[in-house]
């Protein structure tokens, strides 16, 4: 059976979910048709531009640019901090609403997720109809537009969905491939960047088209592993699954999609150490121990990688978990690709604790014993002060 893929996409994200929310809390303006753009704090050299509105981008205003230049080209420039917490909550909204079509959904990013409508279809008909009702059905019931791509594999369907924005439906089929994508600028094909894209077109090497032609072998000698994903993307082919979690039995999980693509190591584990704390306290609740924990990540293409170690002893306290999580995540992360998504997992639950076997037997049961019982006094604090009353430093190597 051949696959069917969308991809719903959210049309600048970050703005119209702060415009939504600023209206909904009783802002008489619209910051979507103001010269408005989101942006980090300039003080703490964060200020550059995450999103900006029509009239910014008619202004000239691009995102990535610091606030500095974009006030050059808009000197009545609003400037908004981003909410992360308000955009999880609208992703939240559009994830469980998207759910309602098929449990094989991806979140690709805060803003990006991926439906295997494979065997929906004959629930609930044509996929391109069905695309229609989820661009208008989002815009109805939540007030933002989206874009929605459908294809046969993941690359072809956000390939579609880049196609014209906003608020639109496109379709980028097997058979579309040689009229809708390779006549496209080598530059518009997903993972090529500003570099890659400077050495093809020094090898003469102008449209997707162009560069679907040359030899595998020959992409490969230049650009080493990158090569084949170039040579298999500009000609249409991804065999990349709509990675999907269901919690297994006995083990628990949490994890995140990223605002952008991490590549800084202090970030990331600072990411690990939220999720680390999400997962300490659901054990800790069901007054549990794990002796199995794992990671994985999902790079900014579609690849996921994953690994999982069983120990010789428990763990339950948020720093165990951590310190696990992070020794995984180093064995791991290539430390090139840009990270998109990351989980911590742990699985093997018992509710006795099982001790490390070692000469030094009664000094570590008294260490364990002595870090449940902090443990317990930060879960005290936790629950009658609020998750953010005490927080971990970062270790000197993470800085």
């Amino acid at each position: 059976m051949e696959r069917i893929i969308l991809h719903v996409d959210v049309n600048n994200a970050f703005l119209s979910w702060t415009a939504i929310w600023m209206l909904k809390k009783g802002y008489d303006k619209d910051i979507r048709e103001r010269y408005a753009v989101i942006a980090g704090d300039e003080k703490e050299r964060r200020g550059v531009v995450l999103a900006k509105s029509n009239p910014c981008k008619k202004k000239g205003v691009v995102t990535a640019e610091p606030i500095y230049m974009a006030r050059k080209k808009c000197p009545y420039l609003e400037v908004y901090a981003p909410n992360f917490k308000v955009y999880k909550y609208y992703s939240n909204l559009m994830f469980e609403y998207l759910s309602t079509y098929t449990d094989i959904i991806e979140r690709y990013s805060i803003d990006e997720c991926f439906l295997d409508y494979t065997h929906s279809k004959n629930l609930f008909g044509d996929p391109v109809k069905l695309a229609y009702k989820i661009k208008d059905d989002i815009y109805n019931k939540f007030g933002f537009t989206v874009n929605v791509g459908v294809g046969n594999n993941k690359l072809l369907a956000k390939m579609a969905s880049d196609f014209e924005k906003p608020n639109k439906v496109h379709t980028l089929f097997s058979y579309e491939i040689n009229e809708k994508m390779h006549p496209l600028p080598v530059e518009n094909l997903f993972m090529i960047g500003k570099s890659s894209s400077k050495r093809l077109k020094e090898m003469n090497i102008k449209t997707i088209g162009e560069l679907a032609s040359i030899p595998e072998e020959e992409l490969v000698k230049r650009f080493k592993s990158m090569g084949k994903i170039m040579h298999d993307y500009a000609n249409g082919i991804d065999d990349s699954p709509v990675y999907f979690e269901r919690e297994a039995a006995k083990s628990i999980s949490s994890s995140t999609v990223l605002a952008y693509n991490y590549k800084e190591d202090a970030k990331i584990k600072e990411v690990i150490r939220e999720l680390s704390s999400e997962i300490g306290k659901k054990i800790r609740d069901n007054k549990m121990y794990a002796d199995t924990i794992g990671v994985w990540l999902k790079y900014s293409y579609f690849d996921k990688i994953s690994k999982q170690e069983k120990l010789d002893y428990s763990i339950s306290t948020d720093n165990e978990i951590y310190d696990n999580a992070v020794r995984i995540f180093e064995k791991l992360w290539n430390r090139e690709d840009g990270i998109r998504s990351v989980c911590v997992f742990i699985s093997g639950l018992s509710p006795n604790r099982k001790k490390q076997l070692s000469i030094f037997d009664n000094i570590e049961e008294e260490n364990s014993e002595n870090n449940e019982k902090l443990q317990d006094v930060i879960d005290d604090m936790r629950s009658k002060y609020g998750k953010d009353i005490i927080r971990f430093a970062n270790s000197s190597k993470e800085k």
